[in-house]
């Protein structure tokens, strides 16, 4: 038998059903799901230090526990010195048994860790049921050496769901156990 991360299960036996008893779905296959999650970074700096980009793609490989990929320009901008195809960022896009377990360790290690953490702002979400979060520092996730980073920097998660609406999005997050603010 092979392993299944604990928020996919909880997600089939819990979530699914109590969506369904919020919003009245007939079939399970109406029910929202989460996609996939995207980590990605901007590193405005790497156009004179390429090194950055590597400190980067390695940080977001360790924090994710997947190969991330240098993301590179789309055109030439003369007042930041930066041309066309020039690498300017990395991201990295977790589906299936990845994506719950970054989840996972997401909710329950890295964000309790945040600084006077008072839950996450519910403006994040765009009108078609997917979420975005900023988190400035990467060192809330354990997986990061405090003394073996060069300089502190944010990076930008999106939660990418099947859901219509941001309600539905929202209340699929929050059952996966995302904490928002309380209004």
């Amino acid at each position: 038998m092979s392993y299944i991360p604990r928020l996919k299960t909880e997600y089939k036996e819990r979530v699914v059903k109590a969506l369904s008893e919020e919003f009245g779905y007939k079939n399970v296959m109406q029910v929202p799901k989460l996609e996939k999650i995207v980590v990605s970074r901007g590193v405005g700096a790497a156009v004179s230090d390429k090194k950055l980009i590597d400190h980067a793609v390695d940080e977001l490989t360790n924090i994710t526990g997947q190969k991330a990929i240098a993301t590179l320009s789309k055109k030439d901008v003369a007042t930041f010195k930066l041309r066309k195809g020039m690498p300017i960022g990395a991201k990295v896009t977790l589906r299936g048994e990845r994506m719950y377990e970054f989840l996972d360790r997401l909710i329950t290690s890295a964000l309790p860790r945040v600084r006077d953490f008072q839950g996450i702002r519910a403006t994040g979400f765009d009108g078609r049921g997917n979420y975005n979060l900023g988190v400035t520092e990467q060192i809330i996730f354990p997986e990061i050496n405090i003394d073996k980073i060069n300089r502190i920097n944010g990076m930008d998660i999106t939660f990418v769901t099947s859901a219509d609406t941001d309600k539905e999005a929202k209340s699929l997050l929050t059952e996966l156990g995302l904490p928002f603010k309380k209004n």
